[in-house]
């Protein structure tokens, strides 16, 4: 029997996360997921369609679809400090987060996966990998064998993690990053497209440039 599946946002990483889900059935040669519906708080689109899925409603009436599960593909570099307080608007209980894993992706036997987690077409997930709850790695990505990422995490396309690297929760990863192995970037943190990072980062820190440097606080306060 299939899951019904409802993804938060409408974005481009929604757009991904739908051709996963139709990726996977095709693989199984069954219907694992259907997509139900999107869900997203601009109004304009309500009850509108993309790529034949409808847009039901707002995040907030989540909980009104008691017999789905989930998936959010809401985060860029503009709004990822803000990923979790957007999922938990939702009120959904994070056992009814599904993890999802596109068929081209490489994911080691020994990396272990939180809930609600997105890996994307082409990803590699080397041994002893832990991923928290809520994380999307872009297209291409490589997390090597012994991260740490935590909850709320987006690695973007292109990005490659050494090993041995953690990632605290809510922080942003850019396109065709390079992380040398052994850091810690701290939470809430961005790093910039193509930017090479060689030493620890500072919480509340978007660094950019090779090698990478602090430019300013990413939450002002």
């Amino acid at each position: 029997m299939s899951k019904k599946l409802i993804i938060l946002g409408v974005g481009g990483n929604c757009i991904d996360i739908l051709d996963t889900a139709v990726c996977i059935n095709a693989r199984e040669g069954r219907e694992v997921y259907n997509c139900v519906g999107f869900l997203d708080d601009d109004k304009e689109i309500w009850k509108k369609e993309i790529h034949g899925i409808k847009v039901l409603g707002s995040l907030d009436t989540a909980s009104d679809y008691d017999d789905c599960f989930f998936v959010n593909g809401i985060g860029s570099s503009f709004n990822f400090f803000s990923k979790k307080d957007i999922i938990s608007k939702t009120q959904v209980p994070l056992e009814r987060f599904e993890t999802i894993i596109h068929p081209s992706a490489s994911v080691s036997k020994m990396a272990c996966l939180g809930s609600g987690t997105i890996i994307l077409q082409n990803v590699t997930v080397a041994s002893d990998v832990i991923i928290g709850n809520h994380v999307i790695i872009l297209p291409n990505s490589v997390v090597s064998h012994g991260c740490l990422i935590n909850d709320y995490v987006c690695i973007a396309g292109g990005a490659c993690i050494s090993g041995g690297v953690k990632i605290d929760q809510s922080s942003y990863i850019g396109t065709n990053s390079t992380l040398i192995g052994n850091i810690t970037i701290a939470e809430h943190c961005l790093v910039g497209m193509g930017s090479v990072v060689i030493k620890s980062v500072a919480e509340n820190s978007v660094v950019a440039g090779n090698p990478a440097k602090f430019l300013r606080n990413t939450i002002e306060k």
